[in-house]
């Protein structure tokens, strides 16, 4: 069947009745720090289900108080944290969308913490914080924060689990020769951490629910990795379970004289078609696909298998039924905002 942004999508458990994705993107809105959702969460995700979003993804939410960017950011280190979360999951299935959520630790690019942690103590740059390195036994105990804020988000309801392997965060600290040069076991293999959290990550998930795991494909910086390390890593945590790939670039370090960080459309989808290309694996697209046919068309020529789309659904929450207009597909809108559309969109 030949596939396009509105046919539905389907792994394990999972079943989407598009290719829509919003990606998990930042507010840096909670009110007290305390890492709880608030309504502002509430009334932002939900507005993108209403809006005929597939799949949601919750934004980086963090293990520990001191691994967020800011002390705005959400957290799933404690139970308090689960029912504000729920909430939003149920009320978003209400209007057909599956929820995920992306977990994750800032590492060495944690803002607000006094004193940062990573694989080694390299600042981001000169205004950052210099981290303090993890010692081996507490880098096992982070795998453990991981393990637990799944199971937390396991209870919330969450229909996928998105582990944050990007952008400079973390994980991609420990598997990038950058900023990895410990001597440890961990140093040895620098996709020993992020393998370690996946695997803790599938203890706690149902065997139907799939495990996304979002990777930088290619860093901008000088002595960083390209599309050939990026593919090698995503290799490995395939093996390590990773059903979907949410490919995105860029993020650890300023970007270097060489570095062609792209301003084009779609500048980053060669990128997710070589990791589907090469490992057979269902890959998420993301980086300037507002344009409802270009969105489409990586669809239709099975480069990728979902689109995820950013800011373009913070300008318009109501974005898939514009695509569905554009695109003369048809979608489900609500029987309230029906006489805002044409009836060929417009599923029985």
């Amino acid at each position: 069947m030949k596939k396009d942004l509105f046919t539905t999508y389907e792994i394990k458990g999972l079943k989407l009745k598009n290719r829509i994705v919003l990606p998990p993107m930042c507010q840096y809105s909670v009110e007290k720090k305390d890492g709880i959702a608030t309504d502002w969460h509430f009334v932002h995700y939900v507005s993108r289900a209403v809006g005929g979003t597939g799949l949601i993804i919750i934004e980086m939410t963090d293990v520990e108080p001191d691994g967020r960017i800011s002390d705005y950011d959400l957290g799933l280190w404690c139970d308090a944290q689960i029912e504000p979360l729920k909430r939003i999951v149920d009320e978003c299935h209400k209007y057909g969308a599956k929820v995920a959520i992306q977990i994750a630790h800032a590492g060495r690019k944690a803002e607000d913490a006094e004193v940062p942690v990573a694989p080694s103590p390299i600042a981001f740059d000169k205004n950052s914080k210099t981290p303090r390195e993890l010692t081996t036994a507490e880098v096992k105990e982070m795998v453990d924060k991981f393990k637990i804020a799944v199971k937390r988000a396991v209870k919330a309801g969450f229909d996928a689990i998105e582990i944050h392997g990007a952008h400079g965060y973390l994980i991609h600290q420990f598997h990038s020769p950058l900023t990895n040069k410990r001597n440890d076991e961990y140093g040895k293999d620098l996709t020993k951490f992020g393998v370690e959290v996946l695997r803790a990550a599938k203890s706690e998930m149902p065997e139907d629910m799939p495990l996304i795991m979002r990777i930088s494909a290619s860093e901008y910086v000088d002595g960083g990795y390209g599309i050939e390390r990026g593919i090698e890593l995503a290799r490995a945590y395939k093996e390590a379970g990773v059903d979907i790939f949410h490919i995105s670039s860029g993020g650890e370090g300023p970007i270097a004289g060489g570095g062609n960080i792209g301003s084009h459309a779609g500048y980053q989808v060669p990128f997710a078609r070589a990791i589907k290309e090469q490992l057979d694996v269902d890959v998420i697209a993301v980086g300037k696909l507002d344009e409802p046919e270009l969105a489409n068309a990586i669809i239709g020529n099975e480069e990728v298998d979902l689109v995820a789309i950013g800011r373009a659904m913070f300008r318009n929450p109501y974005w898939p039924f514009e695509a569905a207009t554009k695109l003369n597909k048809k979608t489900h809108v609500p029987k309230q905002y029906g006489r805002g559309f044409t009836r060929s969109i417009q599923e029985e």
